[in-house]
């Protein structure tokens, strides 16, 4: 081999063994949940003032079932809650007569307006603050619908005075929509029953989740506030808190039910904020805290959280080597080289899968379908060339446009304020990968097509899911 293809297949290897590291990072993850225990149940008798935070932006599906369900909660202590509402549509008026109907009651709610939505849900949250005195704040998002006990169980846990924060654990109030949903929910268990978990109770860091959990006002303004300089403020100012010395706690028993995403475009949204917010955070902070006196299991997990989402990029090249790379092999004699590519892709597949299905059982639920834990895998390569370059939008970006993902609620459909995208990219590679099927199919090169199937069939699923949804909307004028 001269040395452009040396290059070639060096770099493939190279990517394809880091994926499988990530990948089989997992397992890790799996032994230690499995090895640590929960933290001990505590009670208390002290409520500090208690200020619950519900930032809005055009919710009016969801607006009052999430106001409902807030005004019941039970707290002995002093308790207001705020609705940080930002909308631009009918949201304000629904509110408005929400907020009377329960102010009328005896609750004490505001209905606070910025005028503008610059900092997006960071300075809504940081907004609020200056107009509460309150010792701690609950934050939910407008598609959760709390449980009357939430703070009941929450808050004993302050009672330790180096906690700075504590989350509960996320479940699915449309979980049985569809495939998609019910594919979102095994990702989000893991990511909560197993990832957060095991993490939180073998002393590594874990972060806040942006909603579903209550911080202590002094571990915010010690850890300097939130900040807009990401797009996951959640992420950002956790891993702040705990590099000044904050403990958090994880509580998997307690659980807050939720929307998911009904809509491919909606899901895609939010992977692909997430992923560009935790790249910009990993750009601001893992340097910091490499460098800084923290154990090595503490920088070594959070080197492997805070960049885990550049896999979707690596994927994304992956899929663009894997053709040349194996054409080089193949007239270079090493055909037989493949055979380790497929042992690695079992061996990452093997890993995530059994991370999913463990996640169902900490979650104290069924194993999963085995049509839904094989869905991760391609839902998964789907996803990677949106958030690829989302990725690559974290590297050099600060900040940028918060879009909300569109919420259901009772409604026929999910509000979009925009329109869906055309899937080009997607398109593109599914064109792309059939015409290398076609070329190696008829040269009789059968060893070559299992990879480019794969990457054809997910991607044109994607696509066409996208293409879809976007004639659908642009047909409805939503």
């Amino acid at each position: 081999m001269h040395g452009a293809e040396t290059a070639v297949v060096t770099l493939y290897y190279v990517i394809l063994l880091v994926l499988s590291v990530y990948s089989v990072h997992r397992l890790h993850l799996v032994r230690l949940r499995r090895r640590t225990p929960p933290p001990a149940r505590v009670t208390a008798n002290v409520w500090p003032s208690l200020t619950i935070q519900l930032p809005l932006y055009n919710e009016p599906n969801v607006a009052a079932r999430l106001l409902d369900a807030v005004a019941a909660i039970e707290y002995p202590g002093a308790l207001d809650i705020q609705v940080l509402d930002d909308s631009t549509d009918e949201t304000p008026a629904l509110v408005a007569a929400r907020v009377d109907v329960w102010r009328a009651r005896g609750v004490a709610i505001a209905h606070l307006r910025r005028g503008s939505r610059d900092g997006y849900k960071a300075s809504a949250l940081a907004f609020g603050m200056q107009r509460s005195a309150a010792e701690l704040f609950a934050v939910f998002d407008a598609d959760f619908v709390p449980p009357r006990d939430v703070l009941l169980r929450m808050v004993p846990y302050f009672a330790d005075a180096r906690v700075g924060m504590v989350q509960a654990r996320w479940t699915h109030l449309n979980r049985e929509h569809s495939l998609l949903t019910r594919v979102q929910a095994l990702f989000l268990d893991a990511h909560f029953a197993v990832e957060s978990a095991a993490r939180n109770f073998g002393g590594r860091f874990f972060n806040f989740n942006g909603t579903a959990g209550v911080w202590r006002r002094a571990a915010i303004e010690e850890a300097g506030g939130w900040s807009s300089s990401t797009l996951t403020e959640d992420l950002d100012l956790s891993y702040r808190a705990q590099m000044k010395g904050w403990s958090f706690v994880f509580l998997p028993d307690v659980e807050v039910p939720a929307e998911l995403p009904s809509q491919l475009h909606g899901f895609q949204q939010q992977q692909h904020r997430w992923t560009k917010g935790s790249i910009q955070t990993a750009r601001k902070l893992l340097g910091a805290l490499v460098r800084g006196d923290f154990d090595i299991r503490i920088k070594c997990e959070a080197l492997f959280h805070l960049t885990n989402n550049s896999a979707y990029l690596l994927t994304v090249l992956l899929a663009l080597l894997v053709v040349p790379a194996q054409q080089i092999r193949v007239r270079h004699g090493l055909g037989w080289s493949i055979a380790i590519d497929l042992a690695l892709f079992a061996l990452s597949s093997g890993s995530v899968l059994l991370f999913y299905r463990e996640g169902q059982r900490w979650a104290r639920r069924p194993p999963p379908r085995l049509r839904e834990l094989l869905a991760v895998l391609p839902v998964g390569i789907g996803m990677s060339m949106r958030n690829a370059a989302a990725v690559i939008e974290g590297l050099v970006q600060r900040g940028g446009a918060f879009h909300r993902t569109p919420k259901r609620g009772d409604a026929a459909v999910a509000r979009t304020e925009r329109a869906t995208r055309i899937p080009w990219n997607e398109l593109a590679l599914t064109l792309f990968f059939a015409g290398v099927i076609a070329v190696s199919a008829s040269a009789g090169r059968w060893a070559s097509l299992p990879f480019p199937t794969l990457f054809a069939s997910v991607f044109g699923r994607v696509a066409t899911t996208g293409l879809h949804e976007h004639l659908t909307h642009s047909r409805s004028g939503a």
